[in-house]
């Protein structure tokens, strides 16, 4: 049973081993946990998820594997008495014990409630007596009662429940959502090489230490270039049509890199690079820069970013007068191999799911000039693009 269910997170694409399966068996047979599916499934996520992205994609996996076993387990199983009398007797004040002992204790608190969940087929709200919310039965959410079981409810209101069911720990945090700011300059941390240049006006408080013992005890104060990331970066980012969808996405990829690299140009083209580009979009018609310009202009040592979802009809990238603006005289693929002859690090940033470029033939043929270097545009696929740049 544990195997398939090693298996299952396998299968949703959590990194867990041999090695941490092992210690998950290791923890159960030490004993120094009681036997419920609440303690098990603490122990199987501190032993098996070794990184909190996958947390939200455990607790699914979890709750859908084990999902009716709570019902074919004697529920004291679940709650061993002497757990619950530890809890109440560490959280509850003397009114609450009392209370508690008044319904006739723990035992009776809950055969009531395996009572109620055989008895009740509908969702209640109010009231003090079936499982509900907002009302004063020993058992539901957002209600009161000193001695209650609190049931599918995400937070505590009153903190008085002795047991919560159904309760997430944590929200969403997966790496195939779309990605933020504060993401976005995570993930480009991964492309940085650190250089000390220009004007030494940063002090270098170890040499300036060392100087000053060797100067008999006078003060020798030593100063150096500020450290910064020397990573070159030509960014070509696709505007207009279709990218309008995803407009806030790049915008945020953008403000993020121009923070994180000092060393950053950027142009704008629409659908596929022709033979110019601009850097205003308002006065793209008067401002142009001959894409050969900016090939010669920039070293081979830039790492070129082109982010655009690709999406064009394929004779925009493959014919000459394919550009939807005007006749472009050389197809948006030979202008393509051309960046890609001078800037040997190159990726393509697309913000489409990944899902859907197998149905777009125009992303399959940039896809293949990319030589596959083509990521979308999640936490996961910024990563990998900043790793392959930074080789």
């Amino acid at each position: 049973m544990l195997l398939d269910f090693f298996y299952k997170l396998k299968d949703a694409k959590i990194p867990v081993s041999v090695k941490e399966y092992l210690t998950l068996l290791e923890g159960m047979k030490s004993g120094f946990m009681t036997p419920s599916l609440d303690n098990f499934y603490y122990l199987s996520k501190m032993s098996l998820v070794k990184d909190e992205r996958f947390f939200d994609r455990f607790d699914k996996v979890f709750g859908l594997y084990f999902k009716g076993i709570e019902g074919k387990m004697d529920l004291f199983a679940l709650l061993p008495k002497d757990w619950l009398e530890k809890r109440m007797n560490r959280e509850f004040t003397a009114e609450e014990k009392a209370a508690i002992e008044a319904m006739g204790g723990l035992d009776k608190l809950m055969e009531r409630l395996q009572e109620l969940l055989k008895e009740q087929k509908e969702r209640h709200e109010g009231g003090n007596k079936w499982i509900g919310s907002g009302g004063t039965s020993p058992f539901g959410n957002n209600g009161f009662n000193p001695e209650g079981v609190r049931i599918g409810q995400a937070e505590s209101r009153n903190r008085r429940a002795v047991k919560v069911w159904d309760q997430r720990l944590y929200q969403d945090y997966d790496d195939q959502l779309e990605i933020g700011t504060r993401n976005i300059k995570v993930a480009l941390r991964r492309l940085r090489r650190f250089a000390r240049e220009g004007a030494a006006d940063e002090l270098d408080l170890d040499d300036t230490i060392e100087s000053t013992a060797r100067n008999a005890g006078f003060l020798d104060i030593k100063m150096r270039p500020e450290r910064h990331n020397s990573v070159k970066v030509l960014m070509l980012l696709d505007v207009g049509g279709s990218m309008d969808d995803h407009i806030r996405r790049t915008e945020e990829l953008f403000s993020a890199a121009s923070s994180e690299f000092k060393h950053l140009e950027f142009y704008y083209f629409h659908n596929c690079v022709y033979d110019y580009l601009w850097k205003k979009n308002h006065r793209r018609h008067n401002e142009r820069f001959p894409t050969h310009d900016i090939i010669r202009k920039y070293n081979s040592d830039y790492r070129l970013i082109l982010v655009g979802d690709a999406t064009m009809s394929p004779y925009e990238v493959l014919q000459p007068g394919g550009s939807v603006e005007y006749y472009n005289e050389e197809a948006g693929a030979v202008w393509l191999r051309r960046l890609l002859d001078k800037f040997h690090k190159a990726a393509w940033l697309n913000p489409e799911p990944e899902g859907l470029w197998q149905y777009r033939q125009s992303v399959e043929i940039i896809h293949k000039i990319m030589e596959q270097h083509m990521y979308p545009l999640t936490v996961a696929g910024l990563e990998r693009a900043m790793r392959h740049l930074s080789k």
